[in-house]
């Protein structure tokens, strides 16, 4: 995987709530989870209850999400920094002999 392709994956808070509040609460669909989201369908948003304790900690729910691929993208950032930083160690010692 790409830079750029772990950078588009990460999801917006606002896009949450959006689809949450005006598409019939589809935000777990948003962030991946299906099974849940079926559930969350199945049951009415927990006849509202469910859905009221997510108008609350869909923040983090996102925010847990978006970690976890950015974890990713640092590990990536080190990885090439670490090339780049071996690259020009080899170009130094080839100048050298």
């Amino acid at each position: 995987m790409n830079k750029a392709y772990l950078q588009s994956k990460l999801k917006s808070t606002g896009t949450a709530y959006l689809l949450m509040l005006f598409v019939f609460g589809s935000h777990y669909a948003y962030l991946g989870k299906w099974g849940i989201q079926f559930l969350f369908w199945i049951t009415f948003g927990g006849l509202g209850l469910w859905w009221l304790i997510d108008l609350f900690s869909l923040s983090s729910k996102v925010e847990n999400y978006n970690s976890k691929i950015l974890i990713q993208i640092d590990d990536l950032e080190k990885k090439e920094r670490e090339d780049s930083h071996a690259k020009n160690i080899a170009m130094i010692t080839a100048s050298r002999g």
